[in-house]
């Protein structure tokens, strides 16, 4: 059902011609047959169209805590797929054989919406992740798959750089129950050199998500050596989240792993995960982990009133669950932030491919 020539939303004519995409904030102007930068959006005759519209570059069923997403029904299943392209440039990123694809044989997948959807009830996924490549940019195709979702009970996940402009947001957003959003660092000095992108819309798409949306929102910051982890940087970021978030939204520190276009950067000390997490800690955040190593620790949550450990991780398998089934510390009563419901067990560390037909 892959259709390469879907209708797209969120663009208008300029006066030169051109077509200006309204999508995200790089605004791109397209005359005839030119891609966005993401690749995947793109101008035919009088109008844009979504090129990726039904086509995945595969689809798996994950731990939750993969996303990542610590508190939005820990130990669940998630069927996750992306498509092709990106609206960043990072030199750093780590899915870049799908983000900057431009060999479109590489969607060897196709399903529509409702068969997504279908597969996810089939086998037992609470939720459907839009993942592995920014899912804004082929937001027609997610919303539509989101709608599936919904109808049966499916609950919907958006793994995001958060780089969308507000009218678009406010759409894509309305479809989403969680979301994990990458603030890749906190100057707009790094956004510039290393994502050719800005820091203000993320700032303001975390916003939005947190007081105006009833979408459950963590943070994932991927930790660069010399780039993103000075001790300054890390403090005014966990401050920002502070005062314009607030201490119960979900922190992550995740490991760098050469890769792309900075294979001459080292990997992430574990150490650096630990003092971050310790930064964010004593700016006054109530959860806050680490990711991509081995830190039992640092993958658990405790209770912020009374430090009881709640849910004990161990990379992705959840070892001890002490949380009520609405979500409240079982020691001291405490409400825990999150979505919560009954806790049967935990899907754990594995990874299945999954194929899907019609």
């Amino acid at each position: 059902m892959a259709n390469e020539h879907y209708p797209a939303r969120y663009w208008h004519k300029l006066d030169d011609g051109r077509i200006q995409c309204d999508l995200c904030p790089r605004d791109c102007k397209l005359k005839d047959g030119q891609r966005g930068l993401c690749f995947v959006r793109k101008r035919e005759g009088e109008q844009m169209v979504l090129t990726t519209y039904g086509r995945s570059s595969g689809f798996c069923i994950d731990p939750i805590e993969k996303k990542p997403l610590n508190h939005f029904l820990p130990g669940s299943k998630v069927l996750s797929f992306g498509t092709a392209g990106c609206n960043l440039a990072c030199k750093f990123c780590q899915n870049w054989d799908i983000s900057k694809s431009r060999e479109f044989d590489r969607l060897c997948d196709e399903a529509a919406p409702e068969t997504i959807a279908r597969a996810a009830l089939e086998t037992d996924c609470a939720s459907v992740s839009f993942t592995y490549n920014d899912p804004v940019i082929f937001l027609e195709y997610a919303v539509d798959t989101a709608r599936a979702c919904h109808e049966r009970g499916i609950r919907t996940v958006a793994v995001t750089a958060g780089y969308i402009h507000p009218e678009a947001r406010k759409e894509f957003f309305a479809h989403m129950d969680a979301a994990n959003v990458d603030l890749k660092g906190f100057s707009e000095d790094f956004y510039h050199k290393l994502c050719a992108g800005h820091l203000a819309p993320v700032l303001e798409t975390l916003e939005y998500l947190v007081h105006d949306t009833d979408v459950w929102t963590e943070i994932t910051t991927l930790l660069i050596p010399g780039w993103n982890d000075d001790d300054d940087e890390l403090k005014r970021q966990c401050e920002w989240i502070r005062e314009h978030l607030g201490r119960d939204v979900p922190v992550h520190f995740t490991a760098f792993h050469p890769d792309w276009k900075m294979m001459d950067v080292p990997p992430t000390p574990s150490s650096t995960l630990a003092k971050a997490r310790r930064i964010a800690l004593d700016a006054g955040l109530h959860y806050v982990y680490t990711g991509n190593v081995h830190d039992p620790e640092g993958g658990t949550t405790f209770c912020p009133q009374c430090r009881a450990p709640l849910i004990v991780r161990d990379w992705y398998e959840i070892l001890d669950y002490e949380l009520t089934d609405d979500g409240h510390c079982s020691q001291c009563g405490a409400r825990i932030a999150g979505r919560f419901t009954h806790f049967s067990g935990a899907f754990g560390n594995r990874r299945i491919p999954l194929r899907l037909h019609g």
